[in-house]
């Protein structure tokens, strides 16, 4: 039987940081029930509802063909804003919402289709990508993957908008099949060049969000990829690639590395996970069969924290919503997570973020500490009042319940001092908390 530990562990891997009354919760319906539950809601999300995406138009689209230099930078400036303000969306979402395996799986299906703003620019089309991600990650994998290679921001992102019959271009094709379907040692170089002249032809209206394909930029000649000779253009080639048995290896080891471990997933577990993903390619099917599979039990203090994970978690867990926090203090929270690396919208390249201990740098840990401070001081009173009200030796037993972790190490405790603001910033920055 599932111990509330087995239960608190779930569902830190399977959300970003579950509060005591989930973990209550979930100790009460047992690990099937639950994973039933993270992956099919029972109720609609009423805490998505309450923060819907920013709609906003482009103001650098908007602007007529004779706009001075002043006017381009005022529009600039505004998108720029945008951007800022999307990104503090996307976390405040995060936070707030309630189906949180989804929201979870969306951020990691963002690291595994890496696009950056920084690159694509317009905040429209970058917020249509995440929404793409949301709307089809629980599914049919090759469906997300048709979608994704027509995405305007991932096509712009990887130079797709520059492929033509004249000067293939092979950076989406290649990114296609090292990093988002079948994984190094799978494919040629000269798979590579063909798929890349079936993706000839791409180009990208950012204003309307709309990728077409211009038949004069278009190969149409035969190209043989993976084996297989034809007139392959975009959809096709996908096929392929869905088509090898590579492709469920893959995705399924992937899951599995951000979920559970860093060490390669068992043989027999792998071969389990393969056979959920099936025919369907199904995305649920693979959670399920992880989240329950006895090796995945055997994971806990595996995964560091990334850097969002983290602090959704802590807000979370801290009834912190940062939707309302202060302009200045909104602002403090996305430095921090972009001094410690990562931020929604800005992944560093196409490979996405770093994982393990690569986020557990000094300089890192002091970004850590000072957001740890911030969100302390914005903890709600009734997670402050409640731990106050406990008598200072139990104070530690409490704060770990809260923060959903086992406990602390004596050396943690001796650290921990009796004012609850101070005990919730350094339980924060622990190693306890930050490994998981």
């Amino acid at each position: 039987m599932a111990t509330r530990s087995d239960l608190a562990h779930l569902l830190r891997r399977a959300g970003f940081g579950p509060r005591a009354d989930e973990v209550d919760a979930a100790e009460k319906a047992g690990v099937t029930a639950t994973v039933d539950a993270l992956l099919a809601p029972p109720a609609p999300d009423t805490g998505a509802a309450r923060t819907p995406p920013p709609t906003t138009a482009d103001p650098v689209a908007a602007l007529p063909k004779e706009a001075t230099r002043e006017q381009r930078q005022a529009a600039q400036k505004q998108q720029r804003e945008q951007v800022t303000a999307l990104t503090g969306w996307w976390v405040d979402r995060m936070v707030q919402a309630d189906h949180q395996a989804h929201e979870k799986l969306t951020f990691f299906w963002h690291g595994h289709w890496a696009t950056s703003v920084q690159k694509v620019q317009f905040p429209q089309v970058m917020l249509a990508h995440q929404q793409k991600l949301h709307a089809l990650g629980l599914g049919d994998f090759g469906v997300l993957v048709h979608t994704m290679v027509k995405d305007p921001a991932l096509i712009w992102w990887l130079d797709g908008h520059k492929n033509t019959a004249k000067a293939p271009n092979e950076n989406l094709a290649r990114e296609l099949m090292e990093l988002f379907t079948l994984g190094i040692g799978n494919y040629t170089e000269a798979d590579v060049k063909a798929g890349a002249r079936a993706l000839t032809g791409w180009a990208v209206d950012r204003s309307k969000n709309l990728a077409v394909v211009n038949a004069k930029r278009y190969d149409p000649g035969e190209k043989t990829i993976l084996g297989r000779a034809g007139a392959f253009g975009t959809d096709e080639f996908v096929d392929i690639l869905l088509g090898q048995e590579a492709a469920a290896k893959f995705v399924t080891a992937r899951l599995w590395y951000r979920y559970a471990s860093p060490s390669p997933v068992p043989a027999d577990t792998h071969q389990r996970l393969v056979g959920a993903y099936g025919s369907g390619r199904n995305i649920t099917a693979v959670l399920k069969a992880l989240f329950t599979d006895a090796a995945f039990a055997g994971t806990r203090g595996q995964l560091v924290k990334q850097p969002v994970e983290w602090a959704v978690g802590a807000m979370r867990q801290l009834g912190v919503r940062p939707g309302e926090l202060p302009a200045a203090e909104r602002q403090q929270l996305l430095r921090s997570l972009r001094e410690q690396g990562q931020i929604p919208f800005d992944p560093p390249s196409v490979g996405g973020w770093p994982a393990g201990t690569a986020w557990l740098t000094t300089s890192g840990t002091q970004w850590r500490l000072r957001a740890a401070d911030l969100l302390a001081a914005k903890a709600s009173p009734a997670v402050t009042d409640k731990l106050a009200a406990v008598p200072a030796a139990q104070r530690p037993d409490a704060l770990a319940n809260l923060l959903a972790i086992d406990g602390f190490t004596d050396r943690t405790r001796a650290v921990l001092t009796e004012q609850p603001a101070r005990m919730l910033a350094l339980a924060l920055a622990s190693p306890e908390y930050t490994v998981q």
